[in-house]
């Protein structure tokens, strides 16, 4: 029986993120190179462009993402609370019955 091991994916705080982007910006080496340096993929580097600028604001698209996110979080609760009371109304029409 072999055991495996789970890789944990690495968690960046903003900061480190931002400063990447900024780096990415300012030198004049690839963008691959640059993921290289800071042991992170490119594609990862990529993806946090799209989300600072090289000021290290936040883009337009980062805040669509967020609210967005936030508009699918409210989603879910409103829908499991329908689904609770679809529920109290079926009970409490047994009930009369």
């Amino acid at each position: 029986m072999s055991t495996t091991t789970k890789k944990l994916k690495p968690r960046y705080d903003e900061e480190f993120k931002k400063n990447a982007v900024k780096l990415s910006h300012q030198s004049s080496k690839s963008i691959a190179d640059t993921a290289r340096d800071l042991g992170i993929s490119e594609e990862r580097l990529y993806a946090w462009r799209k989300r600072y600028t090289a000021c290290g604001d936040a883009t337009k698209f980062a805040e669509k993402e967020d609210e967005l996110k936030a508009a699918r979080i409210e989603l879910a609760r409103l829908r499991m609370e329908n689904d609770m009371l679809k529920k109290a109304t079926a009970y409490f029409a047994n009930l009369q019955k």
